[in-house]
Order: structure tokens, then C-alpha cells, then sequence
């Protein structure tokens, strides 16, 4: 279970409870009972708001049914109202109003979490054509940083992280690399897809300059960026560890495919998986995280077993 859904369930929790209670308030209320029903307006609105339309009708037809036990069970004290039918009208309207407005918020939550979702994707498409493209010059840096992001995301999955950090890490896993580069006006044109040349002179600049540039869109993934160096201070005073665990995660992954794969392409001096995490437990200098480390180790326990699964079926 995720960070998030256990969220969710403990938010449930809390409006199944705030419903009960004012179920037990409107029971106890002698007349009035009217102005209590309006309350159950609160935990409909935030269910429809925060969990959606399905999880918002689920919440009205329980405050439905708990008004409507107490008002058959208490005819007598229910306002200044005496007749039955007079008083099943007005608890027919007041719920017929309440499951219109969940199905109201709830519908305009699901669009926007919609929207929300196909934004995240095209936001985390956009970064990685551009980041391909901006590295297909460099066949090993590429490599390198598709390596780094996939395990990257495979660990913060492992990690039960919510979806949205994912991506985040992923986006900054990709840039990373990108600060190595001297990068043309001209190509960034050609990376978004806008093959119009109105520039008056091949401007360049590093990709740092384009990773700072973008912080204001990067909002999750550009601290993530900033936290990767590890200064002399920090490490004198323990401080990496209170870095977000985002950027503990590619700091890893970043040194452990450099331990397995090594830097430049061809070199011989790399060591094997269960070595190079050896090797990253005894670094107390730097001091990776434990639970980081242990995740890497079980994703590449698995990537393992998938290779060889797919080599007996002769899946390449």
C-alpha cells in the first residue's frame, strides 16, 4: 500500500466518522432536525472534492440512509413540521439535492484529475524527447541516462512512492546529464518540433542554463537536480541524509550504474552488482541510503530473473 492511498484511506476514515456523528447529532437534536441535515453537506462536498464522484455518491447514500432511520424513528421532534408526508417531501428534496451536488463536484474532480493526468504525461513526454534528442550526438551518455532513469523510477516504485514523485524523478534523472551538454537555440527548436528558424544567430549555452530556466515548470523534479551535488559541508556534517529521498534515489542509482557500467564506454575496471552495492554500503562518507540501496538490489534481482526468462524463451 502506498504513501498515498493510505492517505485516502484515513481521509475515508475520517468522513464514514463525521457522518456517523452527525447522524448521532441529528438524532439527538429535539427540532430543528433541518438545519443539522444541511451539515451533511460537508463530508459529501470533501468526498466528491478529494476521492471523486464514485466514492462521493457511496458518501450521499449513507448520509441518505442515516437521516432517513432518524427521521422515521423521531417523526415527533422534527421541527415544527407534523405531517408524514409533509416531512418525507422535505427529506426527499434535501436528498435528492445532495446526491445532485456530489454528482456535480464529483464530476468536475474526475475531469480534472483527467486533465491533471494527461498534463503529467505530455509535461514527462516533452522532457523525454527533448533529453533524448538533445543527447542522441552521445550513443553512451544516452544510454546512460536512460539506464539511470528507468532504475531510478523501478527503485522509487519498490520504494511504494506516490505517482506523482515518480515522474519527478524520472524528469530528473533524464536532465541530469543534460549540464554536460552545449546545446543550440537552433536544436531545441527541432527537439519541441518547431522547425521554423527566426533566430538571427546560433545562440549556445550550457544545458545547466536550460535545467535552471525550466524550475519554474520542474516544480517537483528541479530540487531534485539541485540536491544531487554533495557538497564538502554536507558530508562533514552528515546533512545528506536530509536530502528528499527523490535525489537520494538517482544519487544511487547514479553511482551504482557508474560502479557497474562504468564512466566512459569500454572501461574494464567495473565491478558486479552484488560489488558495487558492497561497495556502497562500506562508503560512509557519502552514506547511501540503507532502504535505497536494498531497493536497488531487489530490482536488479529481478531484471536479472526477467533476462533469463527471456533468454530460455528466446525473447530478445
Amino acid at each position: 500500500m502506498t504513501h498515498e492511498t493510505k492517505e485516502k484511506h484515513i481521509f475515508e476514515i475520517f468522513l464514514i466518522v463525521t457522518v456517523l456523528g452527525l447522524t448521532a447529532l441529528l438524532y439527538h437534536t429535539a427540532g430543528y432536525k433541518m438545519i443539522v441535515l444541511n451539515l451533511f453537506y460537508l463530508p459529501v462536498v470533501l468526498a466528491a472534492f478529494f476521492l471523486g464522484r464514485y466514492r462521493a455518491g457511496v458518501f450521499c447514500v449513507l448520509c441518505i440512509i442515516g437521516a432517513s432511520i432518524v427521521t422515521v424513528t423521531d417523526l415527533g421532534n422534527f421541527a415544527a413540521m407534523r405531517s408524514p408526508v409533509v416531512i418525507g417531501l422535505a427529506v426527499t428534496v434535501w436528498g435528492a439535492v445532495l446526491g445532485l451536488t456530489a454528482l456535480l463536484v464529483g464530476t468536475l474532480s474526475d475531469e480534472r484529475s483527467t486533465r491533471l493526468e494527461e498534463l503529467n504525461d505530455a509535461y514527462v513526454g516533452v522532457i523525454e524527447v527533448l533529453s533524448r534528442y538533445l543527447q542522441s550526438a552521445n550513443q553512451s551518455l544516452r544510454a546512460r541516462s536512460n539506464r539511470v532513469a528507468e532504475t531510478s523510477q523501478r527503485v522509487a516504485q519498490d520504494l511504494r512512492l506516490p505517482m506523482n514523485q515518480l515522474d519527478d524523478i524520472r524528469v530528473a534523472a533524464l536532465l541530469h546529464d543534460i549540464e554536460n551538454l552545449e546545446i543550440t537555440a537552433k536544436v531545441i527548436q527541432k527537439a519541441v518540433g518547431s522547425f521554423e528558424d527566426n533566430s538571427t544567430g546560433e545562440h549556445t549555452f550550457h544545458g545547466t542554463e536550460l535545467a535552471h530556466s525550466l524550475g519554474g515548470v520542474l516544480t517537483g523534479a528541479f530540487p531534485l537536480l539541485l540536491k544531487q551535488t554533495v557538497g564538502a559541508s554536507e558530508l562533514a556534517n552528515g546533512r545528506v541524509a536530509e536530502s528528499p529521498l527523490g535525489a537520494r534515489i538517482i544519487r544511487a542509482v547514479r553511482a551504482f550504474d557508474k560502479l557497474v557500467y562504468g564512466e566512459d564506454p569500454g572501461e574494464s575496471c567495473t565491478l558486479t552488482v552484488r560489488e558495487a552495492l558492497a561497495f556502497m554500503r562500506e562508503d560512509t562518507i557519502v552514506g547511501y541510503d540503507a532502504a535505497v540501496l536494498n531497493a536497488i538490489e531487489r530490482v536488479e534481482v529481478q531484471s536479472s530473473q526477467v533476462r533469463e526468462i527471456n533468454a530460455t524463451l528466446g525473447v530478445n
